[in-house]
């Protein structure tokens, strides 16, 4: 008997496509022996790939904005052949609803979102209170649209293998430090994400001190925010002078642009430590099970947590936070720039208490 197919329509960020994953795990196990094959961007589908639910990956080369209608329906008409008996929408957008309605899927669920009345035939109306979390939202796609969503989640979990990680060390051209702090600098969505490239920088310089080789990982368009923070700690090692051993030549790397999404996954899955801000990194991190500390500003952990029992939520919550905007609006970031370089440490100091290293690092 030929096995029930399904095809998910995966988001459009790294961080979303993780949080999809406990959806995943839900379907497989209402039933068991289901296939699951996803459409999604290049950017997206690395993330996708090392997750065990997915057994193949379809590429959408659709650009953000762009309806393509003819490319949908040719798209669809191709998937078609697949045999898929439902599909799961996970981007709200009308566009992410036409593959699979020209594909002729039998079962095409999501939440009711942007005009899908008719795209959509298990339509799920969403309740922000009842749902707060991304991932719970995506995870009630399993349930009959006004069932109750049961609790817990699984976690997201992405699979990294000793010899994927050999492969990505080998790629950058690195053997493993005894002791790796990842630092994830970058944040797409905006500025108001990012805590201050000097505070990553003084933050290198407190672990650096304690035998850490610090890596910074994160996309071509975070290279410049490496360089930033490469500079100022430069700053501070030549400000200190004397005082103090110096760290080893190449204690800090920037490494952001230097890296495929699948050889970051790797080198983070590496890590010691991790800290990040509010990214799709931060997600891949708890998804790998690393301790990690995440730095929120603008935005809100009760929407977006990074879902691990080893992440450490660090945030000031001031009044005029969370705004989530790309920019602080009123000129300041006091949200992230008062969040002191003290506290996260402690942070650090405190995520890594399980590991055999706390003990030399006081």
């Amino acid at each position: 008997m030929r096995a029930l197919r399904a095809l998910l329509v995966a988001p459009a960020w790294i961080g979303d496509t993780v949080l999809a994953q406990p959806l995943l795990a839900r379907l497989q196990e209402r039933t068991p022996g289901l296939v699951i094959d996803a459409l999604a961007s290049p950017w997206t589908a690395p993330v996708l790939a090392r997750m065990p639910q997915i057994s193949r990956i379809f590429d959408n080369p659709f650009v953000h904005g762009a309806l393509a209608i003819g490319e949908r329906r040719r798209l669809g008409r191709r998937l078609a052949a697949e045999g898929y008996a439902r599909a799961y929408v996970l981007p709200n957008s009308l566009k992410s609803a036409l593959v699979p309605f020209f594909a002729g899927i039998p079962e095409r669920i999501g939440f009711t979102g942007e005009s899908r009345l008719i795209l959509l035939n298990r339509r799920h109306t969403l309740d922000g209170e009842a749902l707060p979390q991304m991932a719970e939202r995506f995870a009630q796609l399993a349930e009959a649209p006004g069932a109750p969503l049961p609790r817990p989640l699984p976690l997201p979990r992405l699979e990294s293998s000793a010899a994927q990680q050999t492969e990505a060390l080998a790629a950058v051209g690195l053997a493993r430090p005894t002791r790796l702090a990842v630092f994830c600098p970058g944040a797409e969505y905006g500025p108001a994400k990012r805590w201050p490239a000097e505070h990553f920088a003084h933050l290198a310089e407190e672990l650096t001190a304690r035998g850490f080789a610090v890596w910074l990982l994160g996309s071509a368009k975070d290279h410049a925010i490496g360089e930033t923070v490469l500079a100022a700690y430069a700053a501070r090692r030549a400000s200190a002078g004397a005082a103090g051993a110096p760290p080893a030549d190449g204690a800090l790397r920037n490494l952001c642009g230097a890296t495929a999404l699948a050889q970051a996954i790797d080198l983070i899955a590496l890590a010691d430590l991790v800290v990040c801000n509010d990214s799709g990194l931060m997600h891949v991190a708890a998804a790998l099970g690393r301790p990690q500390v995440a730095l929120y500003g603008s935005s809100s952990p009760g929407f977006t947590p990074p879902l691990s029992p080893r992440a450490t939520v660090l945030r000031l919550g001031l009044p005029c936070s969370p705004c989530f905007k790309r920019d602080c609006p009123l000129g300041h970031l006091d949200c992230l720039v008062k969040l002191d370089v003290d506290r996260v440490l402690k942070a650090c100091l405190a995520a890594l208490a399980t590991h055999a290293l706390v003990g030399e690092l006081a």
